[in-house]
């Protein structure tokens, strides 16, 4: 850079607009900062203290007891696991599921191609919640001996994958139809003319070139998956079963409930999905854009 082109930004003045905009930005950062900052600031004060003092004062004493009663009472590692049965057959299932309907939609031409995409993304509009009693029936209803434990979808892993499986599916083929339109037709015509098969069209070709996409739909689905709290304590009644965001319960007592050992518990509970977001954050931010257009 040459020196009166940096003379020239040394004099450039300071627009209030910007001024204003990174005040607002700043300030709603610290706004979604202050409960993480405010569980991990309960989280290393004892009980005691903050009963006597209040949570609004100087602490006399800082510590990590709480993270540790709370790993041990809560036999975190148990019901880790359970999650991992629940989140990594729920991704899998979801990406191959969905990527085999987008390669339909997005690299054939039939009439039902649109219909068959407006169905599946439909599914994202209908709230959750609606589904409850029905779905809650069919489950208590739904007899899989020899699959299930207790012979039901009910209090079944497998009945968390399903479900998962039917409300993320929409969402990842939506996005991965829209990535497959944007790749060459003429390497899958190509295939064709070479004699490969529909099958080797998706799987050697097609699902190949589709990893960007694959990896940020993988890391989106791990989040959101592993944070679910709504389906495990709908459709999971025993406690061993119960997936690692449910089991925070056993934090929680009949008659008095430690709000610093909560808060210690909730933070480790979250450690597993900071990791998967800063070890895969580049996918996980194109996860955000992934789609929009074509390239």
């Amino acid at each position: 850079m040459s020196a009166p082109t940096a003379a020239l930004r040394r004099r450039a003045p300071v627009r209030p607009a910007r001024v204003l905009l990174h005040v607002f930005l700043s300030v709603t950062a610290l706004a979604w900062l202050a409960p993480l900052l405010w569980a991990v600031f309960s989280a290393l004060r004892p009980y005691s203290e903050t009963s006597a003092k209040g949570y609004v004062s100087w602490p006399d004493k800082l510590g990590l007891d709480n993270f540790t009663h709370a790993y041990q009472q809560s036999d975190m590692t148990h019901y880790f696991v359970n999650t991992l049965l629940i989140a990594v057959p729920a991704v899998l299932l979801t990406l191959f599921l969905s990527s085999c309907v987008a390669f339909y939609v997005a690299r054939f031409d039939f009439r039902v191609n649109l219909a068959l995409l407006l169905v599946f993304t439909a599914g994202n509009l209908l709230p959750q919640q609606v589904i409850i009693t029905p779905l809650y029936r069919m489950y208590l209803l739904t007899d899989l001996p020899g699959i299930t434990a207790s012979g039901k979808l009910y209090d079944s892993a497998l009945g968390l994958v399903l479900i998962h499986v039917a409300f993320q599916s929409g969402f990842c083929a939506f996005v991965l139809s829209n990535y497959m339109r944007s790749l060459p037709h003429e390497l899958t015509e190509a295939a064709l003319v070479d004699g490969a098969s529909v099958w080797r069209l998706y799987w050697q070709i097609t699902l190949p070139l589709c990893k960007p996409a694959m990896a940020a739909l993988a890391t989106l689905l791990s989040i959101w998956i592993y944070n679910d709290f709504f389906w495990a304590l709908v459709l999971i009644s025993t406690g061993e079963n119960m997936p690692i965001t449910s089991a925070l319960n056993n934090l929680s007592g009949q008659y008095f409930t430690d709000p610093n050992l909560v808060a210690a518990g909730a933070l480790l509970t979250a450690v597993p999905t900071l990791i998967v977001y800063f070890a895969l954050q580049r996918q996980f931010v194109s996860g955000l854009t992934l789609g929009s257009g074509k390239g």
